[in-house]
C-alpha cells in the first residue's frame, strides 16, 4: 500500500512509554546537558552511549539541531545543517556505539514540512550504514501518539533512508 507500508530501519526503534507522572516536564539529559549513562531499551535495559533528547525540544530545524548539540555534547565545529550533523555523527561514532532515545517523539519536527522528517532519517540511515560502531535511535512516545508516528515515519521513509543523499 506504498510508502504507508515502509519497513522502519534495523537502526530505528518505537517505544510505547507510559505518561510521565509530571506531565513529562522534565527529562534527563534533554535540559541540553548530556545524558550519557545508557540509552533505555523498549522493554527496560541500558545500552552503552545512549542519551536522551526531548522532541517537543525538536518541533523545527533549529531546536532539533540544539537538542541534538546538547544532548550529545557536539563539538563548537558543529554547523547545525544535514551535513554537519552527517560529520558530527560519524565522528561520535568513532568513539563507541550511541543510542539517541528521543521522548515525545511525536513532536520531532513537528513544525517543519514532511520532508525535513525524510531528510533527517536519511542522515541518520547514512550514517548508521557507514559507522564503524552501532546507531540506534529510539523513538518514545506515549502508546496512543505511536501509531499516528509509525505513520508519519513510514510516509517519509520510501526507500531512500540508510542511502547517502545524491551529491547532485
Amino acid at each position: 500500500m506504498g510508502a504507508a507500508s515502509a519497513q522502519a530501519p534495523a537502526w530505528l526503534v518505537y517505544d510505547g512509554a507510559p505518561p510521565e507522572p509530571d506531565g513529562g516536564a522534565a527529562v534527563p539529559g534533554s535540559d541540553g546537558g548530556p545524558q550519557s549513562d545508557g540509552g533505555a531499551l523498549p522493554g527496560g535495559g541500558v545500552l552503552p552511549g545512549g542519551v536522551l533528547m526531548s522532541g517537543t525540544r525538536a518541533r523545527a530545524r533549529a531546536g532539533l539541531h540544539e537538542a541534538l548539540a546538547g544532548a550529545l555534547a557536539l563539538p563548537g565545529w558543529y554547523g547545525r545543517n544535514w551535513d554537519a550533523l552527517a560529520d558530527a555523527l560519524a565522528d561520535r561514532l568513532d568513539a563507541g556505539p550511541l543510542t539517541v532515545v528521543v521522548t515525545d517523539a511525536a513532536d520531532l519536527l513537528a513544525d517543519e514540512p514532511p520532508a525535513q522528517l525524510g531528510t533527517l532519517l536519511d542522515v541518520l540511515g547514512a550514517v548508521a550504514a557507514g559507522g564503524h560502531e552501532t546507531l540506534r535511535v529510539v523513538l518514545r512516545d506515549h502508546p496512543d501518539r505511536l501509531p499516528a508516528l509509525r505513520d508519519r515515519v513510514a510516509a517519509v521513509l520510501g526507500r531512500r533512508v540508510g542511502t547517502p543523499p545524491s551529491a547532485g
